[in-house]
């Protein structure tokens, strides 16, 4: 796996989370919403992305996004991750 290639990969599909309100990912937190879904690089090569929501710390609180990819081999198991954090006043935890 190009971990270069999936970084970058993971890192557009995170940015389009980020624009989201605080409102919308704590209803998907609710909901134990998972995304699932598969991106095709410019190399040709495919890979998986999941996204999950969690409550940071307790319910009604920050807002964890955590995203991870690889290419269905056996990076599977050891996926690149990224994440970000989202408090109820819409700012950006720890950055």
């Amino acid at each position: 796996m190009n971990k270069k290639e999936a970084r970058s990969i993971l890192s557009e599909h995170l940015a389009g989370f980020r624009s989201r309100s605080y409102a919308e990912l704590a209803s998907w937190v609710s909901e134990r919403r998972n995304d699932t879904l598969e991106a095709v690089a410019p190399s040709g090569t495919r890979y998986c992305l999941e996204l999950q929501f969690f409550w940071d710390d307790k319910p009604n609180g920050d807002v964890r996004v955590v995203g991870s990819i690889d290419d269905g081999g056996i990076r599977a198991f050891l996926p690149v991750t990224d994440s970000f954090i989202l408090s109820p006043e819409g700012r950006f935890v720890g950055e």
